[in-house]
This record gives structure tokens, sequence and C-alpha cells, in this order.
């Protein structure tokens, strides 16, 4: 099993920067991929980027590329989320994640084995 914690959300100003960061502890050499997703209220959980953990390989939902960059230490086992230029549709409680398997899909949420507590992010206009 993998534990997650996620931490830096905040509530910022719209077209400022914030940076999110997840921290693995445990079983971390099962995981195959982490991700991030986020909530808004009354909305479904969406993707937001993910990284194959052993490739780099990096993943992006359209509605944040170009603004968003994902990066991890590995050292720490911890993966980062830099977000940029960011807007008030980008409010949302975000989480991250752990998928153990190479046969899930990066974006899908229900693939993922692992789950952090979340951390509320929110941009005011």
């Amino acid at each position: 099993q993998v534990q997650l914690v996620e931490s830096g959300g905040g509530l910022v100003q719209a077209g400022v920067s914030l940076r999110l960061s997840c921290t693995a502890s445990g079983r971390t050499s099962n995981m195959y991929t982490m991700g991030w997703f986020r909530q808004a209220p009354g909305k479904e959980r969406e993707f937001v980027s993910a990284i194959r953990w052993r490739s780099g390989n990096l993943y992006y939902a359209d509605s944040v590329k170009g603004r968003f960059t994902l990066s991890r230490d590995n050292a720490k086992n911890t993966m980062y989320l830099e977000m940029n230029s960011l807007k008030p549709e980008d409010t949302a409680v975000y989480y991250c994640a752990a998928q153990k398997t190479s046969f899930g899909f990066y974006s899908r949420a229900s693939d993922y084995d692992s789950w952090g507590q979340g951390t509320q992010v929110t941009v005011s206009s």
C-alpha cells in the first residue's frame, strides 16, 4: 500500500502561480504511474496530469497544457505540480494518486489504487 500526502494549496488571485507537492511513502516500489486529479464542487473528478514513474513520460489534460508542469524528485518520492497563469476555473480540490499496474489508463481515476486526502486550490478573479 502507498500512502500519499499533498500540500501546497491555497487561495490565490488569477494569474499567479502555485506549486503543489505530493509525497509518497510505503510500498513506493510498486508505483507505476502517479497522477494529479481535481474535483470542483458539483463536478466529477477530472484528470490533470500524470507521470509514468520509471520512464518519466508526462501527460496533461488539454485544459492545463502549457500552464501546468509536473515534475518529480525520485530521491524524495515526491511529485510536484507547478501551476502557472491560474484561472478561476482551476478552483478545485486537487488530489494526487498512485497506480501500481501498467494496465491502467493514466487519465482514468478508477484505475488508480491509492489517493491522497486532497488540497484545496481557490483562484479568485
